[in-house]
């Protein structure tokens, strides 16, 4: 199963000394930077099997699966988006969130989820997110992380110019240097000013493209 990120500008907005935190995990019909846009009622679905099984998607540290930091108490879809409220633990980790948080250090919350279902709207170009399986919603620094991106590269399924248009976006491009690299891929100058994580995007990029190509 592949998990996805979720990067908006989905901000934390209230915190208090107890280490309750409350903000939006999502917001509906915010376009993101690689052409995905949620609408209300992608999270019906998770939301009432987490409210018939008493067990709500976690809360992580930057996404990290091996670092609970609390517990999600409520979550709920209203017209802005997914509104998300919680508690961090009293452990040496939820302090050190709570007090980041408390600075403004630690200031945004992303999503973790897989696609359940999508359509693709062509008047505007996105890929719009209609019913989603929600794992986590965490707290985070900066919204991109380069292994998640790595991942989508290297799982992609790619049939058609627009399943690898659509697999670039999901690894961290815009829609315009999307088609440029389903078109005609790299120029020697990104290739030449990568760093080593994109390196390794790279070669998956090309991995896909190639049997995309052939």
């Amino acid at each position: 199963m592949e998990i996805k990120e979720l990067r908006i500008a989905a901000e934390i907005k209230a915190v208090d000394e107890s280490g309750t935190i409350e903000g939006y995990g999502s917001i509906f019909g915010n376009v993101d930077s690689y052409g995905d846009v949620v609408v209300k009622g992608a999270f019906t679905r998770t939301l009432e099997v987490a409210s018939d099984t008493k067990r709500m998607p976690a809360m992580l540290w930057q996404h990290n699966a091996d670092e609970p930091i609390g517990v999600w108490t409520l979550m709920r879809e209203d017209a802005k988006g997914l509104y998300v409220k919680g508690r961090l633990a009293d452990t040496q980790r939820g302090r050190e969130a709570l007090e980041l948080i408390k600075m403004g250090a630690l200031s945004g919350l992303s999503i973790g989820y897989s696609t359940v279902e999508s359509e693709f709207d062509d008047k505007t170009d996105t890929r719009v997110l209609t019913d989603v399986n929600l794992w986590e919603v965490s707290p985070v620094t900066f919204p991109a992380n380069d292994k998640a991106r790595i991942t989508v590269a290297k799982s992609a399924d790619i049939k058609t110019r627009r399943d690898f248009e659509g697999f670039l976006r999901d690894a961290g491009f815009s829609r315009t240097a999307a088609k440029q690299i389903a078109s005609h891929g790299f120029d020697s100058e990104q290739r030449d000013v990568a760093d080593e994580s994109d390196l390794e995007l790279l070669k998956a990029i090309e991995a896909a493209r190639t049997a995309f190509a052939g």
